[in-house]
């Protein structure tokens, strides 16, 4: 299974550290997966580290943080950057991984992986929603309002470097946060 991958085009946190955090999930968590942090870990040595769950109507579709940090895979959770390709990168469930706030008018790029079934021709926005589990964006003909929600831009690329001489493109999507 490829995991999503998500680059930080122009965002609000590149330069306010308040937006960027530690969390730490029960679930295994994909860049770009939405989650809400509900206070900091009770965990022993994770002091500085927030609880993160699923967003739900119970727990909310608003106030979301989006996991995202260079991919770099790790083998059998312990050794780093033996497999180059950011398809594979996943965080894995009761692992600390990085969380950022994003904030209107904040430009990312991320592939398929990173939304619950495929874009439609008419889809021009990605909302959280409940139905799907919460982690992953669905596709929509519009922006639901009261819950974040990404604007559609383009379709783009993303190149993977995959050491063979083959199509090093993977399909992307271009977003701006219009909905917090």
């Amino acid at each position: 299974m490829a995991h999503n991958i998500l680059q930080k085009n122009a965002t609000a946190s590149m330069n306010v550290d308040s937006y960027n955090r530690s969390a730490v999930a029960s679930v295994a968590v994909d860049s770009g997966n939405i989650v809400i942090l509900t206070g900091l870990s009770t965990t022993a040595g994770e002091g500085e580290v927030w609880t993160a769950v699923t967003p739900s109507t119970s727990d909310g579709l608003t106030g979301v943080w989006m996991a995202g940090e260079n991919e770099v895979n790790l083998t059998d959770s312990k050794y780093k950057g033996l497999d180059p390709d950011p398809r594979n990168f996943v965080f894995p469930a009761n692992k600390v991984f990085s969380v950022f706030k994003p904030q209107l008018g904040d430009i990312v790029t991320m592939t398929a992986d990173g939304f619950s079934g495929a874009k439609g021709g008419s889809d021009t926005y990605a909302n959280a929603t409940n139905s799907t589990g919460g982690l992953k964006l669905v596709w929509g003909t519009s922006q639901t309002s009261s819950v974040f929600s990404l604007k559609y831009l383009a379709t783009t690329y993303i190149s993977i470097g995959t050491g063979a001489i083959d199509t090093q493109r993977v399909t992307a999507y271009k977003f701006e946060v219009v909905g917090l």
